[in-house]
């Protein structure tokens, strides 16, 4: 969903703002009968594209279709949505969205909603900002187990992160976060949610953001791809090789110069090989991680 501008820091004033990680607060909530529209709306957009890809792109709805892409030419699209702010309190909105192929979902972006609190842009900030779950908050995350839908931890506060790994029957996962105690951005997660996320069976996608990789904080685009293999071997050192996936956060977050867009993520193979990640690591790191948690994850 679209996101209105956060603060005068923001580097993006439309489309996906990613304000300065130094100095930015959480968003403003958005309207849910706005977000159901933009939501809508690029579903619709979606199921065009694959209709017209002839046969080229996939619309991902099992862990075997993900594998049958895998195996041939075509692009496998799983459709998630980044904050549940499209969905109403009695989730009937999840159902419709179910039914029409959504298989991902992110509790909340960094803004508050009816389910949740999503942590600000900050650095140094740890994720204990706000409080845990609403009462919505709960129901869904149980109805997303019931329907198998993966849950997306990134952007969720500390506290909704224990209360969902309290709650759900389903590994945990973090599509797009890096490790606090390298980058202390608000963004990123502790030691404990590292290995709550370890004991869960789940995976950590880390995350290519300039601002939740650096140590020192800063947006600098200028930054080696190995501070990037630096928080993939912390992860690897503290919970296992099983449990880390690419992260990316292509979608507008800064890149680092040396990786861009997707067309650089077989760099990110040459430095996980250059920080002395084996070819079998690689693998799982690359996409075998990823299908192993959606099999876990998904009913059908």
């Amino acid at each position: 969903v679209p996101n209105p501008p956060t603060s005068a820091h923001s580097r993006h004033m439309q489309g996906r703002s990613i304000p300065d990680a130094r100095f930015s607060g959480p968003a403003r909530p958005i309207d849910p009968a706005y977000a159901q529209r933009c939501t809508q709306g690029m579903m619709a957009l979606f199921f065009e594209v694959e209709r017209q890809s002839k046969g080229q792109i996939k619309h991902v709805l099992t862990a075997a279709d993900m594998r049958a892409c895998l195996d041939s030419d075509r692009l496998g699209v799983i459709l998630h949505c980044e904050g549940a702010d499209c969905i109403d309190a009695d989730l009937d909105a999840l159902e419709v969205y179910w039914a029409a192929g959504l298989r991902s979902l992110g509790i909340v972006w960094s803004r508050a909603n009816l389910f949740g609190t999503g942590v600000p842009f900050a650095n140094p900030a740890t994720p204990d900002f706000g409080p845990g779950l609403t009462d919505a908050g709960k129901a869904l995350v149980q109805h997303c187990n019931e329907l198998g839908i993966l849950i997306d931890l990134s952007h969720l506060n500390e506290k909704g992160f224990f209360d969902v790994a309290e709650l759900s029957d389903a590994p945990l996962v973090a599509t797009h976060s890096a490790v606090h105690a390298l980058c202390p951005s608000a963004r990123n997660l502790t030691d404990a949610q590292i290995d709550a996320i370890g004991r869960s069976g789940g995976v950590i996608g880390v995350n290519c953001y300039v601002g939740d990789l650096r140590s020192d904080g800063g947006t600098d685009t200028d930054m080696p791809l190995k501070e990037w293999v630096a928080h993939v071997r912390y992860i690897a050192d503290r919970i296992g090789v099983a449990h880390i996936a690419i992260g990316s956060d292509l979608d507008g977050a800064s890149m680092p110069d040396d990786l861009k867009d997707i067309t650089g993520l077989p760099k990110l193979l040459e430095a996980l090989r250059d920080g002395g990640f084996g070819e079998q690591d690689i693998l799982q790191i690359a996409y075998e991680n990823w299908l192993g948690v959606l099999e876990k994850t998904w009913k059908n």
